[in-house]
């Protein structure tokens, strides 16, 4: 029986159809796919789809890249960077009214009662669920994504965009934004501080950005010669290629904090070099191998290695609300949906500036 057969006996009552795109197996290609929604329940909020980005963790999960970790439930619909617009409210939410713009992204439920989700940081939740390939409590099998014409979401999971910001480049902030602001604001960044960005992608550039606003001096780290001018225009006040051992070295054990966003497998111990004396290299890029970490690189100089990943509820509220104040959003390159698997293909190969977003009017 195949996987779209599977989804359609779920249906019944308190349940509608929904058009997606999914991906079936580890090699085979994004493609249509009708799936069950569950009809909003009292504090539901139900979404129409309008914009949903790209994510690098979209590709790992299809391809199964983490199935260490986090094995793929076939058939798989992705996407955690969502903004749409009201289209059903149950009886007992008070945040949200039809017609208004609202994002979901990484996390659609959690226990509530858990330490983590007390102290406003769910993404650390036992019992959390992702927004897509994670089980789903109400309908059983494992939740389906962005990648959608609509969505259900209790309202606690679900934020508000402010007015200002584009909603299509405001889609990728739910992950790439979240994901950088985080680490950014728990490690200090801002005035007199000096912060390293390695990597320019969907998640790097952001993390520019965010430093920029802070007001930390920023410098980026790339192996890409051609990603200079555009690190300048996103708020760096210095590029270094990474491959140069004379530039690494002028920097050496300058800086407070190094946000390292690189998700292929490359040199920490390089990186770690360049901190202060306890200096912090945060890692939210994922390669699919462990990095090999010299305990010297450490030791002299107490410098720290962390990892971050997204944040909690409030959090990311307070973060799209800076960006609306601030005028800040994602830089991106808006495809149609069925231009999703030539998108996979350049994410693959880092061929982007700097993230895909799908606009859902074309699955539509």
């Amino acid at each position: 029986m195949g996987g779209a057969d599977r989804i359609r006996e779920q249906g019944g009552a308190g349940t509608f159809e929904a058009r997606a795109y999914a991906a079936r197996s580890a090699t085979s290609p994004l493609a249509p796919l009708t799936i069950r929604r569950r009809a909003p329940g009292p504090k539901d909020v139900r979404i129409e789809i309008l914009h949903c980005g790209i994510c690098h963790s979209d590709l790992h999960s299809v391809r199964d890249e983490w199935s260490s970790i986090l094995a793929t439930t076939y058939p798989i619909v992705p996407g955690h960077e969502i903004v749409g617009r009201v289209a059903a409210v149950g009886p007992e939410v008070g945040k949200f009214r039809v017609g208004d713009v609202a994002a979901v992204g990484c996390i659609v439920d959690a226990d509530g009662t858990c330490e983590g989700c007390r102290e406003g940081q769910e993404q650390f939740c036992p019992a959390v669920t992702f927004t897509f390939n994670g089980p789903d409590r109400h309908l059983g099998g494992v939740t389906y994504g962005g990648y959608s014409e609509a969505i259900v979401v209790e309202e606690r999971f679900v934020l508000k965009v402010p007015p200002s910001l584009d909603p299509a480049r405001a889609a990728p902030l739910l992950c790439a934004g979240i994901t950088t602001w985080s680490p950014l604001r728990r490690q200090g960044a801002g005035p007199g501080r000096k912060v390293g960005v390695v990597g320019l992608g969907g998640l790097g550039h952001m993390g520019v950005k965010f430093a920029r606003a802070f007001g930390a001096g920023v410098v980026v780290f790339t192996n890409s010669p051609g990603k200079r001018e555009d690190a300048l225009r996103l708020g760096a006040d210095e590029v270094v290629l990474s491959r140069d051992a004379g530039a690494m070295l002028r920097h050496a054990g300058s800086f407070d904090l190094i946000l390292d966003t690189v998700s292929a497998d490359h040199d920490v111990n390089a990186l770690l070099g360049l901190l202060r004396s306890g200096g912090n290299l945060t890692l939210v890029g994922a390669p699919s191998k462990p990095l090999e970490v010299s305990a010297f690189a450490l030791i002299f100089g107490r410098r720290g290695l962390s990892g971050s990943n997204i944040g909690g509820i409030a959090e990311t509220q307070e973060m799209l609300d800076f960006c609306g104040k601030h005028g800040i959003a994602a830089d991106i390159e808006a495809i149609p949906v069925q231009k999703v698997n030539e998108a996979y293909a350049r994410l693959a190969r880092s061929d982007v500036k700097y993230r895909f977003v799908i606009d859902m009017a074309s699955l539509r």
